[in-house]
Formats: C-alpha cells, sequence, structure tokens
C-alpha cells in the first residue's frame, strides 16, 4: 500500500533541492532548511498551534528563587519530615523543583484545568472560553510545556504520572501522553464522581477520566477493594480459645491437659506453663515467681482442661503463636487463645500470613493471604468518589461555608488514585503542580494515618481569586499587589487553610473540626451467631434424601447446596458454607465435635422439639466457636485528631538574570536554605541543620561549643577559602557543599 504523504512529502524536498541550487546565498538556504526541518516534522499524532505564555519570556529575563513565609510555617513534630506548599506559577515552580528533586519523584498527581469553554482558566492572565478559536491550542501548549519538566521529576523506572480529565480534552490529552511519554505504559481508569449527574448535550455525564503513566518497572498495587465490584467481608483467621469444650472438656476427662500457664500482667502475655498437675492435687491461684496464674476453669466454675499440652503450648508461645485475653472475674482466670493446628498448617502452606508481630508481646498477627489480592479494575464506582458530598462539602467542614473553591475533588477518589500506586512505598514523595484546594496533600495525610506511612506531598499552586472576585477587588480600586486581593487568594484562603485544618484539626480561631474521614483501617465485628430451631418437622419426616433436601431449600436459595445431602445425612458442615443443620437431634454429640474449628459458621439450624436440647446446643456451640468475627475494612477516623506531619509554605519570586549594579551570586545565597529545605524535606535551623554562607556562619555554629554537639548536618557554600583547621572541624562533624545544581547556570551565565 503506498504512503502518499511520504510521496508528497518527498516531492516538496525534491523541488526545495532544486531551488537551492539556483539560490545559494545563506539567507535563501537557511529559509529552505527551515522550510525542509517542518516538512520533515513526524506527521502522526497531535498538531496544533503552539502558544508561548509569558511566564516562558520572563524565564528568559529572569530566574526564580524561593522565599519563605514565616507567618506559616507548622511543625506538628520535629522528628518527621516537612511538606511543602509552594506558591507561584507551577512553570516557575517546576523551574526550581527540576534543581531539587530531578529523578526523585514516585508519583505526580495532577487535576488541570479541564478546558470546558466555561471560563474555568486563564491563559497568560486572560480567561479562555468557548469563543476563543485557539482554546485547544492553548491549552496543549500549557500541558506540554509542564509536562516535559514534569518528566525530569520522574524517579526513571519507577516513577507514575496520574492526570485527571473530563471528555473536553481527554483525547487529545491521551495523545499528548504518548507523545511525551513514549517509553511508559499508559492507561486510562473510569470513575463516577456525580451519581446524579450533569446533563451535557444528549447524556447525563457521571464521570472522569484517570491516566496513568507507569514507568517500566511501575505496577498497580493489589487491594482488598477492586473500586468496582461489591466489597467482599472477610474474616480474620480465629484464634482458637485454650479451654477445650464441648466433649471430654472436664477435668477427669484429659487429666494430662490440667497445668497452670503463667500471666505477665505487665506486658499482657502469656510468659509460659507449668507442668501437668498431678489429679489427686487441687490448684493454688496464688502467684508464681513474679506471674499470676491462670487454669482450665469451666463456665460453671468446674475444673476443665486445656486444649493442647504444656510442651506444645511453649511453643506455641515462642513463636508468638499464643494471645492472652480478658481476666473472666465469674470463673477467676484468664482468657487465652491460639492459633489452633489446622490454621498452623496453612500458615506453612502460604494461606494464611503473618503480617505483623507485638512488640510488646511478640504474638503475631495473620491475615488470609488472598485478603489483600483484588486487582484493581479500570471502571470505578464507589459512593465515596462522590465530588458533591466528599469534595464540596468535605472543604467546607474543614475550612468554613463564607469560602468556595469550585469543583474539588472528592479526597476519597484522590487516595484510591494514589493508593494505587504508592499503598505499597510508605516514603512516597508525592507532587501535584495543580493543587488548587490542596486535595492531595490532605489524601496522602490520610493515607500516612492509615498504614503510619511518612508519605511527604509539595504541592503547587497560584494565588489568584475568581473572575467575581477580581471584579469586586478592581471596583474597590484595588491590585494584586494589595492585603486585601493577596488574603482572598486561592492559597492563602483556601489551600493554606486546609492544610493548617487538617493537620492541627482545629481552625485558626480553636474550633474544632467536626466530623470524620472513612479510613481502611482493619477492624473486628464481632457479632453472636443465630441459632434456629425446626420444630414443625421431626426427625421421623426426614427418612428419605428427597425430605431433607426439601428442608434444605426451604432455607433459601444459596444457603445450603442439596448436593450435600445424602441418605444416611445426620447433619451438614461445610467448610463453603456459613450455615449447618442438624437434621437428627440424637447425633447432637457428633454434630458439635464436626463443628469444632468451623467458625465460619453463623447461622445453625436445629430439628428438634426438645426445648431442653435446643438450649444445650446453643451453650455448646457458644463455648466451642464464641461470638462471630468479621473483618471490616471501613472504620472512622474523627477529623479533630488531625494529621502527624509539618508543612512549610514557600513563595516564588523572581530575579534578574544579569543584574548591572550588583553580584547575582550575593543575592541568590539569600535563597539557598529554601532549596536545601525543599531537597531535603528538612528545617534549617541552624542548630540540627546548619547552612554555613560565610566566615562569620562558621564561628556562630561551627567553633561555638553550646552549638556544635547539636549539629547533624552541614551545608558550606563552595566560596569560602577555609584553613586547614577549619576544614578539619568541619571534616569532624561531616558536611556538604552546596549542591552546584541549584543555580550553577545561571551563575556562569552571569559569568560568576
Amino acid at each position: 500500500m503506498a504512503n502518499l504523504s511520504k510521496i508528497k512529502r518527498d516531492q516538496m524536498i525534491a523541488f526545495l533541492e532544486s531551488l537551492k541550487e539556483s539560490h545559494s546565498d545563506d539567507a535563501s538556504i537557511q529559509a529552505f532548511n527551515e522550510i525542509e526541518n517542518h516538512i520533515r516534522d513526524k506527521k502522526y499524532g497531535l498538531v496544533w498551534e503552539e502558544h508561548s505564555e509569558e511566564v516562558d519570556d520572563l524565564l528568559k529575563e529572569k530566574i526564580p528563587i524561593l522565599t519563605a513565609d514565616p507567618e506559616r510555617r507548622l511543625c506538628k513534630d520535629a522528628s518527621l519530615p516537612w511538606n511543602f506548599l509552594i506558591e507561584g506559577d507551577n512553570l516557575q515552580a517546576l523551574y526550581l523543583l527540576q534543581k531539587t528533586h530531578k529523578g526523585k519523584v514516585d508519583c505526580i498527581y495532577i487535576d488541570p484545568p479541564y478546558n470546558t469553554g466555561a471560563r474555568d482558566w486563564k491563559y497568560n492572565n486572560d480567561y479562555v472560553d468557548d469563543n476563543d478559536d485557539y482554546r485547544h491550542s492553548k491549552w496543549l501548549s500549557m500541558m506540554k510545556t509542564r509536562l516535559s519538566v514534569a518528566k525530569d521529576l520522574l524517579k526513571p523506572e519507577t516513577g507514575v504520572l496520574i492526570v485527571t480529565i473530563d471528555e473536553h480534552e481527554v483525547h487529545h490529552l491521551r495523545t499528548l501522553l504518548e507523545q511525551q511519554f513514549p517509553e511508559y505504559y499508559i492507561q486510562m481508569t473510569t470513575y463516577v464522581i456525580n451519581p446524579k449527574g450533569v446533563t451535557q448535550g444528549r447524556f447525563s455525564r457521571v464521570e472522569e477520566y484517570a491516566i496513568y503513566c507507569f514507568g517500566p518497572k511501575a505496577f498497580v498495587s493489589s487491594s482488598f477493594d477492586n473500586l468496582l465490584n461489591p466489597i467482599e467481608v472477610s474474616r480474620k483467621p480465629r484464634w482458637k480459645g485454650l479451654l477445650r469444650s464441648g466433649t471430654n472438656s472436664r477435668r477427669e476427662d484429659r487429666k494430662n491437659l490440667f497445668y497452670p500457664v503463667y500471666i505477665d500482667v505487665v506486658n499482657g502475655k502469656v510468659a509460659g506453663t507449668g507442668e501437668t498437675l498431678p489429679y489427686e492435687e487441687m490448684p493454688s491461684f496464688g502467684p508464681v515467681n513474679g506471674y499470676e496464674v491462670a487454669w482450665p476453669i469451666r463456665t460453671d466454675g468446674s475444673l476443665g482442661n486445656w486444649g493442647v499440652g504444656y510442651e506444645s503450648l511453649r511453643k506455641l508461645i515462642d513463636l508468638g503463636y499464643v494471645k492472652l485475653g480478658k481476666y473472666d472475674n465469674k470463673r477467676r482466670t484468664y482468657g487465652i487463645s491460639y492459633i489452633s493446628i489446622p490454621n498452623q498448617r496453612l500458615i506453612e502452606e502460604g494461606k494464611i500470613i503473618i503480617v505483623g508481630r507485638n512488640e510488646r508481646t511478640g504474638v503475631v498477627e495473620i491475615d488470609y493471604a488472598d485478603a489483600n489480592t483484588r486487582a484493581i479494575k479500570t471502571i470505578w464506582h464507589r459512593t465515596l468518589h462522590d465530588a458533591g458530598a466528599y469534595g464540596t462539602d468535605l472543604l467546607s467542614d474543614i475550612i468554613g461555608e463564607n469560602r468556595t473553591f469550585s469543583f474539588p475533588k472528592s479526597i476519597y477518589a484522590t487516595k484510591d488514585a494514589l493508593s494505587a500506586v504508592i499503598r505499597n512505598n510508605p516514603n512516597a514523595l508525592v507532587v501535584d503542580f495543580f493543587a488548587g484546594s490542596g486535595t492531595t496533600a490532605n489524601a496522602v495525610n490520610l493515607l500516612n494515618a492509615e498504614d503510619g506511612g511518612q508519605r511527604r506531598f509539595i504541592i503547587v499552586t497560584n494565588n489568584e481569586v475568581s473572575e467575581e472576585e477580581e471584579k469586586e477587588l478592581k471596583g474597590k480600586g484595588l491590585s494584586p499587589t494589595d492585603k486585601e486581593w493577596i488574603e482572598l487568594g486561592i492559597s492563602h484562603s483556601v489551600t493554606w487553610p486546609r492544610l493548617f485544618n487538617t493537620i492541627m484539626g482545629h481552625r485558626e480561631n480553636g474550633d474544632e473540626l467536626k466530623g470524620s474521614y472513612f479510613v481502611n483501617v482493619t477492624g473486628e465485628t464481632h457479632t453472636k451467631r443465630t441459632f434456629k430451631k425446626l420444630d414443625f418437622i421431626t426427625v421421623n419426616q426426614l427418612n428419605t434424601v428427597a425430605q431433607k433436601k426439601q428442608l434444605v431449600s426451604l432455607l433459601g436459595k444459596n444457603v445450603l447446596a442439596q448436593s450435600l445431602v445424602s441418605n444416611d445425612s445426620k447433619y451438614i458442615v461445610s467448610e463453603k458454607h456459613s450455615t449447618s443443620i442438624l437434621f437428627d437431634d440424637y447425633a447432637i454429640e457428633e454434630w458439635i465435635d464436626a463443628l469444632n474449628d468451623q467458625d465460619h459458621i453463623k447461622t445453625f439450624y436445629i430439628v428438634t422439639q426438645n426445648s431442653k436440647l435446643f438450649r444445650k446446643a446453643k451453650e455448646a456451640i457458644t463455648e466451642l466457636l464464641g461470638d462471630y468475627c468479621e473483618t471490616s475494612r471501613q472504620q472512622l477516623r474523627p477529623m479533630n485528631q488531625g494529621f502527624e506531619a509539618n508543612v512549610a509554605y514557600l513563595k516564588c519570586d523572581w530575579t534578574p538574570r544579569k543584574p548591572e549594579d550588583y553580584l547575582l551570586s550575593n543575592v541568590l545565597c539569600l535563597h539557598i536554605k529554601e532549596m536545601i529545605e525543599l531537597q531535603n524535606a528538612i528545617e534549617v535551623d541552624n542548630v540540627k541543620n546548619v547552612l554555613i554562607l560565610n566566615k562569620e556562619d562558621f564561628r556562630r555554629t561551627i567553633l561555638n561549643a553550646d552549638v556544635r554537639p547539636n549539629i547533624e548536618r552541614v551545608w558550606v557554600n563552595q566560596n569560602i577559602i577555609f584553613s586547614t583547621e577549619e576544614l578539619k572541624a568541619l571534616k569532624e562533624i561531616g558536611y556538604k557543599y552546596i549542591p552546584r545544581e541549584f543555580f550553577g547556570q545561571e551563575l556562569r551565565e552571569a559569568a560568576e
């Protein structure tokens, strides 16, 4: 099949070559070459009219710098790393992040303007609407410039870019990302953000999109929730009560299983055991060697026996497989549980895994291996992703209703989007350079609160006011440099208050935040098992398989499989069903023995007219299995608890590239502190973290006997000339030179 475009292109280039022969002056040749280069440009992909921005022109003449806002600095815990909110044009901020974080960012999450034509963003200080013929070109130019820089920030192998968008630019964006990130794996998810729908055109739109660009070695973490199908209620592996129940549970039934268990009350753990007490001796309830003593006492106060021998229990204690429960005043002993033999076998087979161990008691935490192995789908439908309830309304709860922000994301949609790629990285660094109201920062803190991680964020936003506010302020004769204008800007009035309030758990006026977050923290719900007496039928009416199957069918669809019924079935106990039935009440003891370790069974049907026997069965099974335990993944976390996080506020500014009446290096030195803080997620306090720009700084810190013992890290100006003794003093502490990549290129251009 002929490539017609290539044929035409070759013909045009051949014509240009003929023109070069007759027009050989330098100006003509240069013009022909530019035309040829344009003809040879890639012809597949997006083609648009590229536009420059004012910030592009500023970057040619000026250097971006950072200054700290001393009034907006929040230290909740000095031992934790710092997060940053940067106020300024995001291209200006990206220029600086390129110097401090090249190849260091785990995830970039951005929610850029959607370019709906509804004047929802500015280009060169002018709102873009659907009357602008270059609306899409301006948006693509803006995005391309920023994505090009952002790509440099990502870790080249494992970094992930996430861009959220709606239908107005989704196809352009996808094509642009394929051009900018050719070596990345790109995939898109669709998620419901407004179940009520917004009518736009013919259909009512409920969804938005998140496009993921995965580095070559970046993958999606598995989860207990695939974000589409109903969440499966999972069960934690059950710890079996050490006190034997059911048949053979009296002391005289298993005489060798009557022995003392030693309890370390201070540390809340089982410390060890004694040996079997001779049958003719009675137990002593006094302490032994500083430990309290637990004996196998039954619920009726009589002497019983333990479920395993003392030698076996000692081995289980060493493994962390024995757990201490509460003291039972009625029985005058402690509740003790252990990992049963079937579950020990599942641990060996890898079907149950040890997910943690209590540092104080040494007791393990276990879970089923497949509890978190659901693959996340590409379509997400969760109530918590509703941008109205968990975006707009939640933001109002945090900062108050007197300040608004248009279309904030649901914090849970953002958290789920991030969690899909950084759940297994508790120290991930997340960057958002379209930060808006600060949802990304809030989501990172919430994710850390769920699993104890120390993930960090750097978010960037401007301090613009809304179009309506701008008109009102101009009507008052105010300009963007006036305090009232500045304080109404998004960064000052929305983003920073959201960070402060959510971290502290209260507003700046002291009012506690009301409400709670939903967090994915595993919790256990204990409920009573259900027992139902079937006295409308007798065992004599269940002589055939057909009769038993008919009874099973009456229990409800999918409660029990009729295929489990056989002619000699006295009961049904199935590993795959949460219901059990006793057909023959004469087989009650046999049935109860079969129920041992069947803790997944929640409902029990007993065919009997004997109320006393029914109560006996209920008590025996309750003692055998205890309450029914389900694992709940979603808990509530009060907002007034705040978060353990530190955050600093930095502002972007400018300085001329080639000053005429002063040295550029003198100006840039004044902004090195912020660069070091940003790069290392620390506070340069000149106590623990020291910056030496001149000899006076050296004398004030390194040579100061009061300061020197506290110093942990030192950064030094490379232009300072030190004596041999001074260098020796620096080396004893350990030091680094201020990185040349901060402003080395700019200083060389200025010939300094």
